[in-house]
């Protein structure tokens, strides 16, 4: 899946999840600082992103990320596994 697509679909999470519109959302921005998410915030984008995408995310995964670019890597990590084992 195109990286400027997924990132695209989380502005648009995070808009009618929050009500805010993040133009730029670059790889280094933070999900905390840069964003304002606070735990609760993250929780609740983060369970749109696996239905939107069709994934499950582990504790040890949402463990690991705290910028936009963590979350895409790791989108674009999962749906590419999907994809590959729907094909086998």
């Amino acid at each position: 899946m195109d990286r400027d697509k997924i990132r695209s679909t989380i502005a648009d999470i995070i808009e009618n999840d929050l009500g805010v519109r993040h133009q730029d959302l670059n790889d280094e921005i933070t999900l905390r600082d840069g964003l304002g998410l606070d735990s609760v915030d993250i929780v609740s984008v983060i369970s749109q992103v696996e239905r939107q995408f069709k994934i499950r995310l582990s504790q040890a995964d949402l463990e690991q990320i705290s910028t936009v670019g963590q979350v895409l890597d790791l989108i674009v990590s999962r749906t590419s596994d999907h994809f590959k084992s729907e094909a086998a």
